[in-house]
């Protein structure tokens, strides 16, 4: 193993199989929230640059979605593993493979953590396991 590794945590196929189920509500969830705050973000961004009152529920709803997006980015990153693409539902898992650091990657709608990429390597780059 490399003593450069970028990553602390490292998941086994099987580890990161455990979390699918917890992957996908997270990503549901986000995807729910997404459009949310982005909407909030406007409407207060339109509200400040008509000098109106910055108080009051605009305010509030956004600092709720914008709470409610970060605890559940927080989960990802304490376990280190990467949204790639929160739309495709595209996640990379930091691993160890050959021993060497590697990507375990996983897309909604697939069954099973089935591939892996180099850490540089990217979506383009998936192999088999």
């Amino acid at each position: 193993m490399s003593d450069k590794q970028q990553f602390s945590i490292h998941y086994t196929r099987q580890e990161a199989r455990e979390l699918l189920p917890r992957i996908e509500a997270w990503l549901d969830r986000l995807l729910h929230l997404d459009p949310r705050l982005s909407l909030a973000a406007r409407r207060l961004e339109q509200l400040m640059a008509k000098g109106q009152d910055r108080g009051g529920p605009t305010v509030e709803e956004y600092l709720q979605l914008q709470g409610d997006c970060s605890e559940i980015l927080r989960e990802f990153q304490k376990r280190q593993i990467l949204i790639k693409d929160l739309q495709r539902g595209l996640v990379d898992f930091p691993s160890i493979l050959g021993g060497r650091e590697v990507f375990l990657c996983w897309e909604r709608g697939e069954e099973d953590v089935e591939f892996w990429h180099e850490l540089d390597g990217g979506y383009g780059g998936r192999e088999r396991l």
